[in-house]
């Protein structure tokens, strides 16, 4: 009787355990991360443990391919339950009817109230719906080599007209080979560097709507003559990308260049207190800079969205949000992790704050992921080689978008 017993304990002790295995659910989850602290592995234990029902499989994909790997993967029906995605990509996600609405669930979430002002009504589909959780945010700056500046007796640049002169004073031949290797800013050319060219050009294009304009034309024209009549970009600007011109400005081969509070920890770290940053330089009268914005999704295919929910809400909490932008160093989404926010010198906090008011979003609409990963970043190295105008590159991004 007594083994009979233990047999059957045994049994339905593994029959259990059986039962526990097969009912763990997989979230199949993508990112992308450039940092080498990478805080993934960390995040997944501590939610794991407890969510011992639910394992998480994250990847990391390469930033340069992980749109076009994402609607590869949505059309081949292999994407992932859930993945961080910025809001460029918001309208073509949907027109793949590729999101789950997460209305009902962000609005029956304990952490909601949490979640700093405005950050849902930004990261909101044109039709009010929401689709993404946010995860951290940024705005760009103007970072500038306070060391540079005060040897050539320079101020940061509020104006375009400003930052041109700076420019040009800070562009020079420290060697004496007779070839500059100091430049006056670092333009980033390649895919991820709209961003640049949209700070000097839509301010005086009134956006999108006047590219094709007189004044529009003239924007683009000053940003390709900084580079090929002033020379104050790097000769390599029309390939470089984020590693290009961070790495140039911490080397000193360059005095100034357009990121935001996420690569600070990294400049203070090489260079101390010879570097700052201020908002950028008002042209044309006006001011435009980027909401840097990263979130997460729930893919409407997913068979697990139950799970998937419960990771992407557990990231956005205070805590596990605190967690991973130490690691990215962009600014928590929280109330919580923001009151206790230590991570960043108040210097550069002061500037993404000053720039707030200028903040703005790339047109919410299909068109912009194109946009950002093919019309731009081609448009505009064609443009600074000089194998296209002015006028054409504005001219293809007009037609794009269908001004």
């Amino acid at each position: 009787m007594r083994r009979l017993m233990a047999g059957t304990i045994l049994g339905t002790g593994m029959a259990l355990a059986a039962w526990s295995a097969h009912a763990q659910e997989t979230v199949r989850f993508w990112y992308h991360f450039d940092n080498p602290d990478n805080p993934m592995d960390a995040l997944i234990a501590d939610f794991e443990a407890a969510h011992p029902d639910i394992r998480i499989e994250a990847e990391n994909v390469p930033w340069n391919s992980y749109y076009d790997n994402l609607y590869t993967a949505i059309v081949g029906g292999n994407a992932p339950d859930a993945a961080m995605v910025k809001l460029f990509a918001q309208p073509r996600l949907l027109e793949m009817g590729a999101l789950e609405p997460l209305d009902d669930r962000i609005e029956a979430w304990a952490g909601k109230d949490d979640i700093l002002d405005n950050l849902f009504e930004l990261n909101a589909a044109p039709d009010g719906s929401r689709y993404y959780l946010p995860l951290q945010y940024v705005v760009l700056y103007l970072y500038y080599r306070t060391d540079m500046f005060a040897e050539a007796g320079l101020e940061p640049p509020a104006t375009c007209e400003a930052f041109r002169e700076a420019a040009i004073a800070l562009t020079r031949d420290t060697d004496g080979d007779g070839n500059n290797d100091v430049y006056g800013f670092g333009f980033r050319g390649g895919r991820g560097g709209h961003d640049h060219w949209a700070t000097f050009v839509l301010p005086q294009s009134n956006g999108f709507d006047g590219l094709t304009s007189e004044a529009g034309i003239a924007a683009t024209q000053w940003v390709i003559d900084l580079h090929r009549t002033d020379g104050v970009f790097p000769p390599s600007a029309p390939n470089d990308g984020f590693q290009e011109i961070i790495g140039a400005f911490q080397s000193g081969v360059t005095a100034m260049t357009i990121h935001h509070i996420g690569s600070s920890a990294g400049m203070v770290e090489a260079l101390g207190d010879k570097v700052s940053a201020v908002p950028v330089p008002e042209c044309g009268g006006g001011r435009w800079t980027s909401f840097g914005d990263e979130s997460t999704a729930i893919l409407a295919h997913s068979e697990v969205k139950d799970a998937a929910w419960e990771w992407i809400s557990f990231l956005s909490s205070a805590g596990a949000n605190a967690k991973f932008n130490e690691a990215t160093g962009q600014l928590p989404v929280t109330r919580t992790d923001s009151e206790a926010w230590t991570l960043h010198e108040q210097r550069f906090v002061k500037a993404t704050m000053d720039s707030l008011p200028y903040a703005a979003l790339l047109p919410n609409v299909p068109e912009t992921s194109d946009f950002v990963n093919t019309v731009w970043p081609v448009a505009m190295q064609r443009a600074l080689t000089g194998e296209i105008t002015a006028e054409d590159m504005n001219a293809e991004i007009a037609a794009l978008y269908g001004k």
